[in-house]
């Protein structure tokens, strides 16, 4: 008998049928994968089991019992618990309120910090994390953070524990430790549901999976004997051309962005490069290298750096981003919800931030003009979405990731500072954004790519610069192979 079962469950947002009749049996002690592209269902289906979403038709059965979550807190209490790809904590806490919050130990009317400290340590050592309990937790690097995540669920008896995108914002490293530890909690008898579109990682820890397409289930199968393109047939409904080709050759132009002696202090030092019309010019390094902080410094975000920065043949001082975009820049942030869009905006609005001046006629902005814009360049992206005047924040990650990329389209930017293109984005996206950076190189365009998936960095990449701890220690061409890549970023000859 399964542990966790759905029978027909339907959800639905406004506009939008999110699931419609879907089925699901995960077994006890199993991994069990839920995939499809990106507004499939995954993360609404993983939400309802962890009482997150109420469902509007079906059921779910656990432990062969038929129950309904009214909140997080009931799943919790049941033994359902969620490790979400969005940290949901009160960052200016410690580890230890955290953890205890929801159920503070108390001795009367005072809340009983030994006991809170005891029970926080307790739990981080039941999955070996090294943290420090009083540790203010927004200070803690994002990998730890999810490790806290998750030694909350297991402190608290989770049965079943629900990942979604837990490598997202991971180094290699760090995703390969949380993979261990994954598999240490299926020897454990722990329940996990994985939701993720790394498949690398699903045929890592993976026993089933379950595909959804636009909300409606398409087979559960085991992971044993299922090759890759099986399960992206299954996920998208079609043959996936293979994204990470060789590419093609350019034409390589002028040079539209040149970088001397960039230096920010505790960043990075001595950075120089060039970049012309045409390339895609890949910027290599393990977490903490320096690679987004010379991206946000070329964008004008650091008033700390210096150095120079010259465009098309022109030494220019960038001051702020407006300075930035009105030189042809534009910045795709690796944090999309934070940097890259204003959520509480429309698609249509975001898309036209950065071209108000001309979308907008003695103060006031012309509907029609900016509802004509945005449209082109939504349907150049192939945003899945109700319409230009829905809400971002609605958005699936991969359509909000193409919603930024979209508005730098729109501004006609000559040169792009990409930044972790393709996080959190799905198969059949990914393949979709990869053909558009090339693209726009065929096109003319200068781009600057940050990846920490080296696979899509070295088939993109014209040239690859590799960064460690602040410098440039080396230049490969173009498929350079990762060996090389990897001995570079890690200092190894």
């Amino acid at each position: 008998m399964p542990i966790l079962a759905v029978q027909n469950l339907s959800k639905r947002f406004p506009g939008v049928q999110a699931l419609k009749d879907v089925h699901l049996e995960v077994e006890k002690g199993t991994c069990h994968a839920l995939m499809g592209e990106n507004g499939a269902g995954k993360s609404t289906l993983g939400k309802i089991l962890a009482g997150l979403y109420q469902p509007d038709d079906g059921a779910i059965l656990y432990d062969g019992y038929p129950v309904h979550f009214h909140g997080p807190q009931d799943a919790v209490y049941a033994g359902i618990s969620m490790v979400h790809q969005e940290l949901l904590f009160a960052e200016n806490l410690t580890v230890a309120e955290n953890l205890c919050l929801g159920d503070l130990p108390r001795k009367g009317v005072w809340l009983d910090k030994a006991e809170m400290i005891l029970r926080s340590t307790e739990w981080l050592a039941s999955i070996g994390a090294a943290i420090d309990p009083m540790a203010i937790l927004g200070e803690l690097p994002i990998s730890k953070q999810q490790l806290v995540q998750i030694a909350g669920g297991i402190g608290r008896g989770a049965k079943v524990l629900i990942f979604d995108e837990p490598t997202s914002s991971l180094s290699q490293a760090e995703a390969l430790k949380l993979l261990d530890l994954i598999r240490d909690l299926k020897k454990k008898g722990v329940t996990c549901i994985y939701v993720s579109h790394r498949l690398e990682e699903i045929f890592a820890i993976c026993d089933k999976v379950t595909v959804l397409r636009d909300g409606q289930l398409v087979d559960t199968v085991s992971i044993q004997g299922l090759s890759r393109d099986e399960l992206v047939r299954m996920m998208i409904g079609r043959e996936l051309a293979a994204s990470l080709e060789e590419h093609t050759a350019v034409q390589i132009g002028e040079e539209l962005l040149k970088v001397d002696n960039l230096t920010s202090p505790g960043k990075f030092q001595s950075v120089s490069f060039s970049l012309k019309a045409g390339e895609i010019l890949g910027l290599a390094g393990l977490v903490g290298a320096g690679r987004t902080e010379i991206s946000e410094a070329i964008f004008g975000l650091d008033r700390e750096a210096t150095g120079e920065i010259w465009i098309k043949g022109k030494k220019e001082v960038i001051r702020g981003p407006i300075q930035a975009m009105d030189k042809g820049l534009g910045l795709v942030p690796e944090d999309r919800k934070h940097h890259g869009l204003i959520l509480s905006m429309t698609a249509k609005e975001n898309v036209s931030l950065p071209i108000l001046d001309e979308v907008a006629s003695v103060g006031w902005v012309d509907n029609q003009k900016e509802k004509s814009i945005a449209q082109k360049f939504f349907d150049r992206m192939r945003v899945k979405a109700p319409s230009i005047d829905s809400g971002s924040s609605g958005l699936s990650g991969g359509n909000q990731q193409k919603l930024v990329i979209a508005k730098w389209l729109a501004a006609n930017s000559d040169i792009l500072l990409v930044d972790e293109p393709t996080r959190g984005v799905d198969v059949g996206a990914k393949a979709e954004i990869h053909s558009l950076i090339r693209g726009l190189a065929a096109e003319g365009k200068a781009v600057l790519l940050i990846s920490s998936e080296l696979p899509e960095l070295l088939a993109l990449a014209t040239r690859v610069l590799v960064m460690r701890e602040g410098k440039i220690v080396g230049e490969l061409p173009a498929n350079p192979g990762e060996e090389s890549v990897m001995r570079l970023m890690a200092g190894v000859k």
